[in-house]
This record gives structure tokens, C-alpha cells and sequence, in this order.
């Protein structure tokens, strides 16, 4: 009887594996783009922000850098309006219009059409054609992967439970059951553990040489004056997010 609860466990452990090799087998070919496709020491702020943490932590960049300018007004009560209605680059102009002609919007709402408007897009598209930031493409379906083999490991253990059950505390079968459900556990849970160190990476928006370029922004440099303080703020909502942000009013209004 137990032989019911293997088949099935066996079946979805070796189609989740294959699933993931298969999403790492693609991942791989990130390692293999030429470096001469751009500059990579010319990364600005918005290829930062969308290295470190994707489109939301675009949009909250140009949030940050729009406010501290003067050109808008972010309330802490969860309202964004405009104040400088001309836009000095695509992204801000591409912010002005998801606004709207009033002049003001819900900031949730601004921040979940901004994320999905193709001037952020195109900036993710450009890193990813360097070989610096995963694909969405490929970034989601090495997510989903890794998930279906967890679900596969969980549904292993379930099925295992279920048939320790019906041959009962001590029956003949136990022995045989233990064995070969370890089967499919052994190999749900190695390619888990392989996972983490060639698949995860790709699971970021960071691709590895991203990751190493962020790695050089982290380093903190001698500077001065009042520009230089706004560029290491700038730098620091980039790579952190809004919790860099020392103002926590702006802080409030940033989550809305």
C-alpha cells in the first residue's frame, strides 16, 4: 500500500529537479556575456537602485531625489504632489505623467505603476543585455523552480507520514518504507543544498558580476561638501532602500 504514496512523491521530485537544472542550465549562460558590452564603472544612481533591489527601489530613488529637490511633496498621510511639473530625465517626466494632470496621486498607487512603466523596464533590460542583472525572465522562473522542489521536499515528507501511518509503529514494511523514501528526500534536498550556491544567486536582481559591482559601491569613499552629501544619501537609498533615509516623515510617506 505504501508503494501508492512513493510513486507519486518519486514523480514530483524528479520533475521539480529537472525543472531547476533546467532554469540553472539557462541561468549559466549569464556568466557567458562579453564584458565589453558596456562600462560597468559608469553604473548611475537608477542602475544602482535597480541592481540592489529592482523597480521599487527605482521608484524610490527618483521619490527620494525628486522631494529632497524640491520638485515634489511626499506627505506622510500618503499623498504625492507635483511641485517643478518639468522632469529633467525619462524617468522623472515618466513620473510626472503616472500623476496625473491633477497633480496629485495616492503615492501606493504612484509606486505600483511606476514599477511596471517601461523607462524602468528599459533600465533593467540594459543591465540585463551587460550581464549585470538577472532577466525577469530567467529570475522568476529559477523562484519558481526553487519553490517547486521545496513543495516537492514537503510533499515527500507528507506522503512519508501517510505511509509510516497505514503499515503502523513497528510493522514489517517500516524498514522498507524509511529506505526508499529516502529517495526522493535525498534528492529533493541535495539539489536544494546545490541550489544555494549556483542557482540562488540568480535568484536577486544582481547578476554575480552586479553583485560584485555593488560590492564596490558599498565601499565608503573620502568626500565632502554638500553635493557629496547628497550623492552618498542618494547612493545609500539605492542600495538600502528607504530605511537609509534619515528623515522618518520621508521615510513614512516612501511605504505609504
Amino acid at each position: 500500500m505504501w508503494l501508492l504514496f512513493l510513486v507519486p512523491s518519486c514523480v514530483v521530485a524528479v520533475l521539480a529537479c529537472l525543472r531547476l537544472i533546467r532554469a540553472a542550465a539557462a541561468a549559466d549562460t549569464l556568466a557567458e556575456l562579453p564584458d565589453e558590452e558596456v562600462d560597468r564603472t559608469a553604473i548611475g544612481l537608477y542602475e544602482t537602485a535597480y541592481l540592489a533591489g529592482g523597480p521599487n527601489r527605482v521608484v524610490d530613488l527618483a521619490l527620494v531625489l525628486m522631494s529632497g529637490r524640491g520638485r515634489l511633496h511626499l506627505a506622510h498621510t500618503g499623498w504625492t504632489t507635483v511641485v517643478d511639473p518639468q522632469g529633467r530625465n525619462r524617468l522623472e517626466r515618466a513620473l510626472i505623467e503616472e500623476i496625473g494632470p491633477e497633480g496629485q496621486c495616492r503615492t501606493t498607487e504612484l509606486r505600483e505603476a511606476l514599477t511596471e512603466h517601461p523607462t524602468v523596464a528599459e533600465i533593467g533590460s540594459r543591465l540585463s543585455l551587460a550581464g549585470l542583472a538577472t532577466p525577469v525572465a530567467i529570475r522568476e522562473s529559477t523562484q519558481l523552480a526553487v519553490r517547486q522542489v521545496r513543495q516537492a521536499l514537503l510533499l515527500s515528507l507528507v506522503l512519508l507520514l501517510a505511509a509510516l501511518t497505514l503499515t503502523g509503529p513497528g510493522g514489517q514494511d517500516t524498514g522498507a518504507t524509511l529506505a526508499w523514501f529516502s529517495l526522493p528526500l535525498i534528492l529533493t534536498t541535495g539539489t536544494l543544498l546545490m541550489a544555494r550556491v549556483d542557482v540562488h544567486p540568480y535568484t536577486r536582481w544582481a547578476a554575480p558580476a552586479g553583485a560584485e559591482v555593488l560590492a564596490q559601491l558599498r565601499r565608503p569613499r573620502r568626500s565632502g561638501g554638500e553635493g557629496d552629501a547628497e550623492r552618498r544619501l542618494l547612493t545609500a537609498v539605492a542600495i538600502d532602500g528607504a530605511d537609509a533615509v534619515p528623515d522618518a516623515r520621508l521615510r513614512a510617506a516612501l511605504r505609504g
